[in-house]
């Protein structure tokens, strides 16, 4: 049953300035990484405001991170991280914050590194301690050795892994999510929602992955189908489930990997501007439909967990996805498989998967 998972995790409401002494251990310095929303109007920001100047911890801020950062970014917050003086980095925000933050880490340690050195650095490399903080439920960045990034010089999104993109250190506070919008709640759901699943069909599932997968499809879908039905934001004690589950289910990718849609995904994000967590379950049927092939029994006991059936599981998940009006060529889809050549997340799909098998599907729903 293998797992990594070497994080520190520190919950509850408060946990910022309650355990504000832990982030002592990571020097006296540190550089605030994070972008110009969530991390203010959440109250994540002050809190950790309060909390280094509570610990005579110097800090600055790094405040340039824009959805789906682009290498540059993160370059130029890791020479700022330098050039500050920083011991260790806090990362607050969204995912797109919590990568930027563990990619500049690196950079920081590493000042002969140029952007795109990142891609074929040996790992572990040295970088600089980060502690990261969360305002929306959805990535489970916080817990995964993964960072996305997007290449200035092709605008494509691209991972980085391996133990060096781990944080050392993790506060998970759910209020910080409750100024979230009904849009990015939504889209963020459905990313965690797209995590668990893609988990739960995964060939790499284990014994851990299946209880933190059963821990958190039943909120995350219950959620969802709140919100469908609604169209309203859900309740305080709900975000508060919503956000343990992104952590359940970024545990869980954290062993088993995502599978096709991550991938596929991101062509709607770069070029159709559809948030992340939208760009995903827009293949979660065609993923659906391959496990029900071959992997039978995980597909009806993924039903059993959400309650409902095939039909009412897709209704929720189209209509919050809601992808209609995107065209796409036969060329551009041509174009796109070319990309697709030995992508781990088409090994990790029920049956396989190939880039043949990728053009069928963008062809079925876009063409």
């Amino acid at each position: 049953m293998n797992s990594y998972m070497p994080v520190r995790l520190v919950s509850s409401k408060g946990c910022v300035n309650n355990n504000s002494v832990l982030l002592k251990e990571l020097g006296k310095s540190c550089l605030i990484v994070t972008g110009a929303g969530s991390a203010v109007s959440s109250g994540a920001l002050a809190d950790v405001r309060c909390a280094l100047e509570k610990e005579g911890i110097a800090y600055s801020i790094f405040d340039s991170v824009g959805q789906n950062p682009l290498l540059s970014v993160c370059l130029e917050a890791g020479r700022f991280a330098r050039e500050s003086g920083a011991e260790f980095l806090v990362g607050i925000g969204g995912g797109s914050v919590l990568d930027c933050a563990k990619a500049a880490a690196i950079f920081a340690a590493n000042p002969d590194m140029s952007g795109t050195d990142i891609y074929s650095r040996c790992v572990p490399c040295k970088r600089l301690a980060s502690v990261l903080v969360g305002t929306t439920a959805g990535t489970g960045s916080e817990v995964t050795g993964v960072s996305v990034i997007t290449r200035d010089d092709t605008h494509m999104k691209k991972s980085i892994s391996g133990e060096d993109c781990y944080a050392r250190m993790a506060f998970l506070d759910p209020r910080y999510t409750y100024s979230m919008p009904y849009s990015v709640t939504v889209s963020t759901a459905l990313d965690a929602f797209a995590h668990a699943v893609e988990g739960w069909f995964s060939p790499k599932l284990n014994a851990l992955a299946s209880v933190y997968a059963q821990k958190a499809i039943p909120v995350l879908f219950s959620a969802l189908n709140g919100m469908y039905e609604s169209g309203k934001l859900p309740d305080e004690s709900v975000r508060d489930e919503l956000y343990y589950a992104s952590i359940f289910a970024g545990l869980e990718l954290n062993i088993c990997g995502a599978a096709f849609p991550h991938t596929v995904g991101y062509v709607l994000t770069e070029d159709f501007s559809i948030p992340h967590g939208r760009a995903c379950t827009a293949f979660m049927p065609a993923l659906f439909a391959r496990a029900r092939q071959y992997c039978p029994d995980r597909a009806q006991a993924l039903l059993s967990m959400c309650e409902t059936d095939e039909k009412g599981f897709l209704t929720v998940i189209n209509g919050l996805t809601c992808v209609n009006g995107i065209k796409m060529s036969g060329e551009t889809i041509a174009q796109y498989c070319t990309r697709w050549d030995g992508i781990k997340n088409f090994k990790n799909t029920p049956g396989g998967f190939t880039p043949d098998d990728a053009r069928e599907v963008l062809e079925n729903l876009f063409s």
